[in-house]
Order: C-alpha cells, then structure tokens, then sequence
C-alpha cells in the first residue's frame, strides 16, 4: 500500500466518522422544559372553575328576575 492511498483511507474514515458522528447528535430527542405548561394547566383549571361559577349565576332562575328588575 503506498502512502497516497494510506491517506485517502484515513480521509475518507474521517470523513465517515464525522457524519455518523453528526447523525447520532441529531437522533437525540432534546430536552423540554414543561414549567411553562405546568402554569398554564394550573391558569386553565382557574378559568374553569370561573367559568363555571359564571354559569351557575347565569342559570339561576333569581338571576333572571333581577336582571327584569334593574331594566324597570
């Protein structure tokens, strides 16, 4: 084997090693941070709580029948 080739082999396992390398980087699943979401669950189970609340008092049959007083 001359010299030539001994170092076009090594250029190409090189070569092939850093792309392998770069693949295996990109095949692992990054990190997610769910404190952001944790929040907005908590936020959301508020709203809901509110929501229905709101509901019950919209529902109510006296709700009604103030509503009819204060537009006298």
């Amino acid at each position: 084997m001359q010299v030539f080739e001994m170092v076009a082999i090594i250029t190409v396992v090189a070569i092939v090693a850093g792309v392998i390398k770069e693949w295996l980087n990109r095949q692992k699943t990054p990190e997610v941070d769910f404190s952001g979401v944790e929040s907005r669950l908590d936020k959301l189970e508020q709203l809901e709580e509110r929501v229905k609340v709101l509901e019950a008092i919209v529902t109510d049959k006296g709700y009604d029948l103030k509503s009819k007083i204060d537009n006298l």
